[in-house]
């Protein structure tokens, strides 16, 4: 017995790409529909600095935080409740007091976090952050 079909015709050995087609037709409207959504995001005008002025001559309180935890103010070592201490003395002295704050990169947050709470509660206002370019 032999298997073939009615017609004794030669067997089809196309493939049919129309499936293959709707497929990736789909394919294409999904990925149009879903890349804006990615890409949204919060639209906001930021507004366009001019280099800015360097500071006037004026002294600096400079709190240092080293690998280890040790604080200091102006190189000296002070504890966490003599900081506060110094610091709420120059600020009654001087009410334009700027501190700056030079914290190692291996200094926990939470020791980085401590100091500035410190000189926060000291009613420091004026701060910088000193990094490196």
């Amino acid at each position: 017995m032999a298997f073939g079909n009615k017609n004794d015709q030669n067997m089809m050995s196309e493939i049919n790409v129309t499936p293959l087609v709707d497929v990736m037709l789909v394919l294409l409207v999904v990925f149009i529909v879903t890349a804006p959504l990615l890409t949204q995001s919060v639209g906001v005008s930021l507004p366009k600095t001019v280099s800015a002025a360097p500071a006037p001559n004026q002294p600096l309180t400079l709190i240092s935080v080293d690998a280890g935890g040790q604080i200091f103010l102006d190189r000296t070592p002070q504890t966490a409740e003599s900081l506060a201490t110094l610091l709420q003395q120059r600020l009654s002295q001087n009410a334009d007091l700027t501190v700056q704050f030079e914290i190692d990169e291996k200094v926990p947050y939470g020791k980085a976090a401590e100091v500035l709470a410190i000189a926060q509660h000291a009613g420091i206002t004026k701060v910088a952050l000193q990094t490196r370019p």
